[in-house]
């Protein structure tokens, strides 16, 4: 499910929350699916349980996981708070276009690239 990269300069914590956001993305997670326990991750991935809470908290800060008390951390819907993320994401977008620009990429092979990635 998660591979981590022990020479990324990445922390672990940050590998962990991008791959769960790219299970949910990507819809191998499923809207309210049950993730794995932090201890029984931790053991799977034989890493403190701390680091995959923090993990954990920053996917639900960002709003792709809600946590029910006792019982555990689950996939979330659309939030309120998903047209603030778009903006964000718009502008990390425009940021890697002009560096894409800068790096000699014309705008129309630039939209194509993107178009080719989005299916």
């Amino acid at each position: 499910m998660i591979r981590l990269n022990y020479r990324d300069s990445k922390p672990i914590y940050e590998q962990i929350e991008e791959a769960f956001k790219k299970l949910i993305i990507s819809g191998a997670l499923k809207k309210d699916e049950r993730l794995p326990s932090v201890r029984a991750l931790a053991t799977q991935l034989s890493i403190n349980p701390n680091t995959i809470q923090r993990a954990y908290n920053e996917l639900e800060n960002e709003g792709y996981l809600y946590s029910l008390k006792g019982k555990g951390n689950f996939v979330s819907g659309l939030k309120d708070n998903s047209s603030e993320k778009i903006e964000i994401l718009i502008g990390e977008i425009a940021e890697r276009m002009k560096e894409a620009e800068f790096l000699g990429m014309s705008f129309d092979e630039l939209v194509l690239r993107v178009k080719e990635a989005m299916g």
